[in-house]
């Protein structure tokens, strides 16, 4: 408990700012507004800062630790949301951090070919999808195109790729993830080796990469965008052989749960609010000791099946470190951030949540935070 205190407290002094760096004391209050908001990634509209007051409250007054960006608006079924070009996208985005106090985690889903925010026809470089780079499965080829991916991102200031995908393409028909290419293949091998390839390329451009979907979303036959999914008669201990060998390499970035229902690891929760999934088996049995980040809580299949509270306490407490809220499902909510905060906060005051449990996010996601920031800088906070 001292240790992780301490482990606090020198986070706190690297990224906060100096006014409330401190876990105790005067600015406990403040000090917990700050950890809490590390915790919430928001979607926004708007396509410069100036013009979205909602993401300018989110991080000035609710501390948030990263945003998420969408080329499209699903509620309003219209373009733009936040990207138009790479000019008006390097402003919107420079713009975001000069807001933030810390540094700001500002993530796209950008996996290649259908999945791309980024599109080819607003000037963005082309991309090719993961199923591709499997097929081809060259070491050169998959290294060059996550590279030119990484490469674009870093010049337009976005920090992290929620990708790639080490789904197993087991069901070819799946409408989310093998229909859409995203599966490198059906072989874990293979698999593995391309998202291996693919975090090395980011990493070495400075961007982080998170796996995804785990425990594993390549066998269902529904898409948790939209409804509950059950992968329990059709996922295999298979589906975590990426995640085993990538973390047992070292691996300690950020990985992304599925909202899958699998029976087989818990007859309660889908993964994201499960603490057998989350804790039990990705934490304690497989070792991973980075970043874990919720998929989108918007969507139906937990918005849909729990309320708001009950499913950011059960994620939690499951321990997931950031809760996304992309805000781009079926309804916009200009103050998602702020009701969120709010929630986690009254959940630790009735002891619904642990102060320790906060802690060992915003340790997590600090550190994670740590190798956005200059090397210069790195060396004179070891």
């Amino acid at each position: 408990m001292m240790q992780l205190k301490l482990t606090v407290l020198l986070l706190g002094a690297l990224l906060l700012p100096p006014s409330i760096a401190a876990a105790g004391g005067s600015h406990a209050a403040d000090s917990l507004s700050i950890k809490i908001g590390q915790m919430l990634m928001v979607g926004f509209r708007g396509t410069t800062a100036a013009s979205s007051p909602d993401i300018q409250r989110a991080i000035r007054e609710n501390h948030i630790g990263g945003v998420v960006l969408f080329d499209y608006d699903v509620p309003s079924r219209s373009r733009p949301r936040n990207i138009v070009s790479p000019e008006q996208l390097a402003h919107l985005t420079r713009d975001l951090q000069a807001l933030s106090q810390t540094p700001l985690l500002i993530a796209i889903d950008q996996e290649g070919g259908k999945v791309s925010r980024l599109k080819e026809s607003a000037g963005f470089p082309p991309s090719v999808t993961a199923e591709y780079l499997g097929s081809v499965n060259n070491p050169d080829t998959t290294t060059t195109a996550a590279r030119r991916t990484a490469r674009t991102l870093r010049s337009l200031h976005i920090t992290m790729n929620l990708a790639p995908v080490v789904d197993l393409n087991t069901n070819p028909r799946n409408p989310v993830i093998g229909l859409l290419g995203r599966s490198f293949s059906a072989e874990a091998d293979r698999v593995t080796r391309n998202a291996a390839l693919t975090l090395d390329a980011f990493e070495k451009e400075g961007v982080l990469g998170t796996l995804k979907h785990f425990p594993g979303h390549g066998s269902s036959t529904t898409d948790s965008h939209l409804d509950f999914t059950d992968v329990s008669a059709s996922w295999s201990p298979d589906e975590l052989l990426p995640y085993r060998r990538l973390i047992a390499d070292g691996f300690s970035g950020a990985i992304m749960t599925a909202h899958v229902f699998n029976a087989t690891l818990d007859p309660r929760y889908p993964a994201t609010l499960s603490k057998p999934t989350v804790t039990g088996l990705l934490r304690n049995e497989l070792g991973f000791r980075g970043v874990v980040l919720s998929d989108d809580m918007q969507m139906k299949a937990i918005a849909d099946h729990y309320g708001l509270e009950e499913a950011i306490a059960l994620a939690i407490n499951a321990g997931v470190d950031i809760l996304v809220f992309a805000n781009n499902t079926s309804k916009y909510e200009p103050h998602i951030a702020g009701k969120a905060a709010k929630i986690i906060r009254s959940l630790v005051k009735k002891g619904t949540i642990s102060q320790q449990q906060i802690d060992a996010s915003f340790i997590r996601v600090t550190t994670l935070k740590k190798q956005l920031l200059p090397t210069s800088q790195k060396v004179r906070n070891q």
